[in-house]
């Protein structure tokens, strides 16, 4: 269980000790939560030293979820998938086996194109475990299954609402859910009866 991302300037003092400088907030997480995700991945790809740094700072069996570069999911919209996602392995190879996932979230407008999904999990090579958030209605189908549970990918299971906005596939031995907002307060936090739906699903 973790957070999407650990930099944000309001967790000051709420999360944070006040004491703490943005430089060790990685490590501090750390002793919170054993997984984070990379969202900043998705904008910009950082350097290979970067992805080095993130590794060295947090403790054995600490996982880490990248978003696979707009790049790919958005601009190439999964066409040609070969160079991007060698890429992005390359630069994130510093993480070694603290990298866990790489969460794919398509278009909203993307519609249903399996033969382009298929094409992108085989370029990872199981490398790594891949999860994907597709976001049209059309991908909802046996065929875009069958994709994923060929290449043990995990459709990411996604939450707005308080409610699930996916259909509840299971296609690995492994799943990614995503809490994007909750109808409890404050704004978009989740109540405990909507974890405990969850905890029960899972």
């Amino acid at each position: 269980v973790g957070t999407s991302g650990w930099q944000y300037r309001d967790w000051r003092g709420c999360f944070y000790p006040g004491s703490t400088p943005t430089s060790r907030w990685l490590e501090y997480y750390a002793t919170r939560f054993d997984t984070v995700e990379v969202n900043n991945t998705f904008y910009r790809l950082p350097a290979a030293k970067t992805f080095a740094d993130w590794a060295a700072r947090v403790p054995e069996g600490f996982d880490f979820a990248i978003k696979a570069s707009r790049y790919l999911t958005h601009y190439k919209r999964l066409h040609d998938p070969e160079e991007p996602v060698e890429r992005l392995m390359t630069h994130a190879a510093p993480l070694g086996e603290r990298l866990a996932v790489v969460l794919l979230q398509l278009p909203p407008d993307l519609k249903c194109v399996p033969a382009d999904l298929d094409r992108t999990l085989r370029a990872f090579g199981g490398r790594v475990r891949v999860a994907v958030e597709p976001r049209h209605g059309s991908w909802w189908n046996d065929e875009v299954r069958a994709v994923l549970e060929a290449h043990s990918a995990a459709l990411c299971l996604a939450d707005r609402g308080s409610r699930a906005v996916t259909p509840l596939w299971r296609t690995a031995d492994w799943t990614y859910v995503r809490f994007h907002s909750g109808r409890a307060r404050p704004a978009s936090c989740y109540g405990r009866q909507a974890l405990t739906t969850w905890s029960e699903r899972l």
